[in-house]
C-alpha cells in the first residue's frame, strides 16, 4: 500500500513539473475530490513500433491515471486499429473517439492553416513553436481554427528539426527533383510540387513497403532514431539534411470539444499537465537518441548529404509563393500567418544573436 502511494505521488510530481500553479491545485483536487470515473479512447496516427512518437500517448495516459488516482483513464489505439492514421482529426471531430494524437499538417487538405499547429517550411524550431503556442498568440489563434472542427488542440510533443529524407539518387540541382515521387507531409508537398516533385502523403507504417516496391522514389519521416527503426537504409543510402519544411514540427493531442466541456475542472487540469509532460518528454527522447542512431546509419554505409544552396534557395522562393497564394485565397491562413510571421522573424533575430553564434562556434569543436 505504501509503495503504491509512493508511485502515485512520484508520477503526480513528474506531471506537476509541467503544470501551472492553477493547474497544480486543480489536479491535486482530482486525487481527493468525489469525481466520476471517466474512460476515453484515443486513436493515434502512429504505429506502436515508434516508441517516441506513439509513446507520447502512453505517457499522457499513465500520467493522467496517476494524477487522478485511476479515475480518468485513456485507452490508446495505434494507427489502423480504429481508423487509419490520416483520419484521426475526423474521428475526434465526429465523436468516433474522444481524443486523438496526430500531426496537424496531415490535414492541410481541409485547410492549409492547420499546418501552423505543426510546422510550415522555413518556420519555427521546437522551442520557438512552443513559445509561440504558449506565450505568443498561437494557442488562441489555433483554438479558434480547431473550434470549426469541434476539436480542442493541445501540444503533444515535438521531434526537433527533422532530416531531409531518403533518396534513391543524389539531389544536386533543382532539375533532379523533377518527376520525383516523394513521400512528404502536408505543406511541403505544395511547395515541392512547384519544383516538379510529385508529393505522396503516406502514414509512417506504409513508407517502407512503398520504397521497397518502387511506388515512391524518396521519403522523409522524422530523423535517425525513427528512420533506423523503420529500416529505410536497407533500401536507399542517400540521407539528406536538413528537413527545411520541419524546423520544429509539433505533434498535437486532439479532444472532441463536446467531451472536453463535460469534464470536471480538475480533470481538465490533469489532462493539460499530462499533455505538457508528454510534450516535453518526446523532444528530450529524440535529442538523446538521434546521435547514436545517426552514427549507426553512417557506419552501415548510409551517405549523409546536404541539399545544395541551389536547391535550398529554390525551395525558399517557392515557399514564399505558397505563403502569398494561401494568404490571398484563405482568410484563416492569412490571419494566422500574419501573426506567425512577425513572431518568426523576431525569433530569428534573437536566435542569431545568441543561440546560433554559440552553436556555430562551439559545436564545431570537440571536448
Amino acid at each position: 500500500m505504501e509503495r503504491r502511494s509512493f508511485l502515485k505521488k512520484t508520477a503526480f510530481s513528474a506531471a506537476a513539473l509541467a503544470a501551472t500553479p492553477a493547474a497544480l491545485l486543480a489536479a491535486e483536487e482530482a486525487k481527493s475530490a468525489d469525481l466520476p470515473a471517466v474512460s476515453w479512447r484515443l486513436t493515434s496516427s502512429f504505429p506502436k513500433s515508434l516508441d517516441t512518437i506513439y509513446g507520447a500517448s502512453d505517457i499522457l495516459a499513465n500520467s493522467l491515471a496517476a494524477i487522478t488516482g485511476g479515475k480518468f483513464t485513456v485507452k490508446i489505439f495505434a494507427a489502423g486499429e480504429i481508423v487509419p492514421g490520416l483520419q484521426v482529426l475526423d474521428a475526434v471531430q465526429n465523436g468516433t473517439v474522444e481524443a486523438g494524437h496526430s500531426a496537424s499538417y496531415y490535414y492541410f487538405g481541409k485547410n492549409a492553416a492547420l499546418a501552423f499547429d505543426c510546422a510550415v517550411p522555413f518556420g519555427l524550431t521546437a522551442r520557438q513553436q512552443t513559445a509561440w503556442f504558449m506565450h505568443g498568440n498561437g494557442k488562441q489563434l489555433l483554438r479558434e481554427l480547431f473550434a470549426e472542427y469541434n476539436v480542442v488542440n493541445f501540444m503533444g510533443g515535438n521531434t526537433g528539426t527533422q532530416m531531409g529524407g531518403w533518396f534513391n539518387k543524389e539531389i544536386n540541382s533543382v532539375k533532379d527533383l523533377e518527376g520525383l515521387k516523394f513521400r512528404v507531409s502536408g505543406f511541403a508537398g505544395m511547395v515541392l510540387s512547384k519544383l516538379g516533385v510529385v508529393p505522396q502523403q503516406l502514414p509512417g507504417g506504409d513508407i517502407y513497403p512503398a520504397l521497397e516496391k518502387g511506388t515512391i522514389d524518396a521519403a522523409e519521416w522524422v530523423g535517425p532514431y525513427d528512420d533506423e527503426k523503420l529500416g529505410f537504409a536497407k533500401i536507399v543510402k542517400n540521407y539528406y539534411t536538413p528537413g527545411w519544411w520541419e524546423g520544429g514540427p509539433q505533434l498535437s493531442f486532439y479532444v472532441n470539444k463536446d467531451q472536453w466541456e463535460k469534464l470536471p475542472e480538475p480533470y481538465k487540469a490533469a489532462w493539460e499537465a499530462s499533455c505538457q509532460l508528454a510534450h516535453n518528454d518526446m523532444l528530450a527522447k529524440y535529442d538523446a537518441n538521434n546521435p547514436q542512431a545517426l552514427a549507426n546509419l553512417v557506419n552501415s554505409g548510409v551517405k549523409l548529404r546536404s541539399f545544395s544552396d541551389e536547391v535550398m534557395e529554390a525551395c525558399f522562393k517557392a515557399t514564399l509563393e505558397v505563403f502569398e497564394e494561401q494568404s490571398k485565397s484563405n482568410p484563416s491562413f492569412k490571419k494566422i500567418f500574419d501573426d506567425w510571421k512577425v513572431f518568426r522573424n523576431n525569433e530569428a533575430q534573437w536566435f542569431n544573436v545568441a543561440e546560433q553564434s554559440f552553436a556555430k562556434f562551439a559545436f564545431n569543436k570537440k571536448l
